[in-house]
């Protein structure tokens, strides 16, 4: 099964509104292997509570579906790939570590990287694309 890591943005869309990245998040859970960096996690956890000010019981939720699938600890690996942000490169690096086979984000620093990493990183709209027999 292929292992797919969203990166938070991603992911904070899917728990806080309907559309695109919650069809995705959908989608992963249901046809891949959800990859999960602690780092990111983190990420999500921070956001919804402090930027969306979600409930206790959909913050709840949303911690209930991350944990039950793969954390990956924060690594000792660096990046393979110099990312202007360095908590992209902490992303990178843990997507990496868990064995993820495809990164989503809608992050433009590392969209930027694409190119040189060593796996494909596609924009929401890319993997949903490619999802459907279309090229990204």
């Amino acid at each position: 099964m292929t292992r797919v890591c969203l990166d938070s943005n991603v992911l904070v869309a899917a728990f806080a509104s309907r559309g695109l990245c919650a069809d995705i998040l959908r989608l992963t859970l249901s046809d891949y292997h959800l990859v999960v960096p602690e780092v990111v996690a983190e990420e999500v956890r921070r956001v919804l509570a402090k930027k969306f000010k979600l409930t206790p019981a959909a913050l709840s939720s949303a911690e209930a579906v991350l944990e039950r699938y793969e954390i990956v600890p924060k690594g000792s690996e660096p990046s393979p790939v110099s990312v202007r942000d360095p908590d992209d490169e902490l992303v990178l690096a843990g997507a990496l570590a868990g064995g993820a086979q495809i990164l989503i984000s809608g992050d433009a620093d590392l969209l930027s990287v694409a190119a040189q990493s060593p796996i494909p990183i596609l924009s929401p709209r890319a993997f949903m694309m490619l999802t459907r027999g279309g090229a990204p």
